[in-house]
C-alpha cells in the first residue's frame, strides 16, 4: 500500500502558478547597442515549428520537475502486509543432565525398557517446540556445565539439538548441578524481570563443580530467577542375574532434598518423574504454570520510495539544461542551412 509520510507537501503544487500570476514581471530594458547583424541573430530564434516544440518540451520539463520534487518531498513509501511478531513470552533456560547415570534403563513404554536419556530427549524436545513466543536456551551439564544454545526464538533448532544429544558429549563421571544453575543465572540476569525461568532436570546428586546447589539457589533468588527442578528415575527396578532377581532403587543417589530447597527458595516447584507418564505430565504442567503471553504484535515492512521521483527530477533537469544550451539552437540552425543548401543545389542542377 502506497503512503505519504508528509502529504501536506502537495499543497506546494500550485506555488509556481501563483508566483507567475501574482508577481509582476521585471521591467523590460531596451538594448542600447546597435547590432548591424541583428536580423541574422534573431533568425536563430524565429517562431518556427522546431523552436515551438523545443519551448513546449522545456515547459513540460519544468512542470514535471516541480511535480517530482513535490512528490519526493512528501516522502512516499510502500507499506507491506502485516507480519506477526513472536509473542512476548518467557526467557526460559532448559538445563538437562547428560551424565552417565542417565543411561539407566528404568523407563518403561509398551513393556519395553528405555533409558532415562532417551525418554528425556523426546519429552523435552516436544516441550521446547510448544513454547512458541518464548526465548529458549539449552544448558548441558555432567562433570561440567556448558551452554549449548543461548536464548533464542528459534525453538525448532533448540528442539533439534535436544533430540541429537548423546551421552559422552561432556565428561560423564560426575554431576555439577550448582554450576548449571550458576551458568543459567549468568545468562538470565540481564533479561527483563518476571520472565526469567530455569527448568533443571537431573537424576543424581551434586558431586562436582565450583559452586554448591545451595549457593547457586541463593544467587538465583537474588536475581529474581524462578527455578523448577525435576528429579528423574524410577523408585524400584527388578534386576535379573544368574543368581536370580532382586529389586533395587535406581534413584538412590537422587538428591531430592536439595532440589526441593532450590525450587522453593526461588519461588518454583520440585517435581518427581518416576516414569514416562510422570515426565510428560510435569512438562504439561509447566506449560500451565508458565503460560505464554498471547498479545498479538505485528509490524509492516516499509520501503522508502522518495529517491524515484527525486531521480526523475534530476534526469529531467539534465534534459532541460541540454535544451537550454546555445549549441542546441545553433545545431538546429546548421541543420536548416544544410537542408536549404541541398535544396538550392538540387534546384540549380535541375535548371541546367
Amino acid at each position: 500500500m502506497l503512503e505519504f509520510t508528509w502529504p501536506w507537501a502537495f499543497l506546494a503544487l500550485p506555488v509556481p502558478l501563483l508566483v507567475y500570476r501574482l508577481l509582476s514581471r521585471a521591467a523590460r530594458q531596451d538594448a542600447a547597442l546597435f547590432v548591424p547583424f541583428y536580423r541574422r541573430l534573431s533568425s536563430l530564434h524565429t517562431d518556427s515549428v522546431r523552436s515551438d516544440a523545443r519551448r513546449l518540451i522545456k515547459w513540460l520539463c519544468c512542470v514535471l520537475i516541480w511535480i517530482a520534487l513535490v512528490v519526493a518531498s512528501s516522502r512516499p513509501q510502500w507499506v507491506g502486509e502485516a507480519i506477526q511478531l513472536p509473542s512476548n513470552g518467557r526467557d526460559l533456560m532448559l538445563a538437562v543432565d547428560v551424565s552417565g547415570s542417565m543411561e539407566a534403563r528404568d523407563m518403561v513404554i509398551n513393556n519395553s525398557q528405555l533409558s532415562r536419556f532417551e525418554v528425556m530427549k523426546v519429552v523435552v524436545s516436544d516441550f521446547a517446540e510448544r513454547r512458541e513466543g518464548d526465548r529458549l536456551g539449552l544448558i548441558l551439564f555432567a562433570a561440567h556445565a556448558y551452554i549449548q544454545t543461548p536464548l533464542t526464538f528459534d525453538r525448532n533448532t533448540v528442539a533439534t539439538l535436544i533430540s541429537e544429544l548423546e551421552i559422552g558429549m561432556i565428561e560423564e563421571s560426575a554431576t555439577a548441578i550448582g554450576d548449571a544453575i550458576g551458568l543459567a543465572v549468568k545468562h538470565l540476569r540481564e533479561r527483563p524481570e518476571n520472565s526469567r525461568v530455569l527448568v533443571l532436570l537431573t537424576d543424581g546428586v551434586n558431586n562436582a563443580g565450583a559452586i554448591s546447589p545451595a549457593q547457586a539457589g541463593q544467587l538465583a533468588q537474588t536475581e529474581g530467577i524462578k527455578i523448577y527442578t525435576i528429579g528423574m528415575g524410577a523408585d524400584s527396578l527388578v534386576q535379573r542375574s544368574f543368581q536370580g532377581s532382586r529389586a533395587i532403587n535406581p534413584s538412590a543417589e537422587l538428591d531430592e532434598e536439595n532440589l526441593t530447597m532450590i525450587a522453593e527458595t526461588t519461588g518454583g516447584r520440585y517435581f518427581r518423574a518416576r516414569n514416562v507418564e510422570d515426565l510428560v505430565d510435569i512438562y504439561a504442567e509447566l506449560d500451565t504454570l508458565e503460560t505464554i503471553e498471547q498479545d498479538e504484535q505485528t509490524f509492516r515492512p516499509i520501503s522508502v520510495l522518495f529517491y524515484w521521483p527525486l531521480g526523475i527530477a534530476v534526469l529531467l533537469s539534465f534534459l532541460l539544461a541540454l535544451l537550454s544550451l546555445p549549441w542546441s539552437a545553433l545545431f538546429g540552425r546548421r541543420a536548416n542551412v544544410a537542408s536549404d543548401t541541398l535544396t538550392d543545389n538540387t534546384a540549380t542542377a535541375g535548371g541546367r
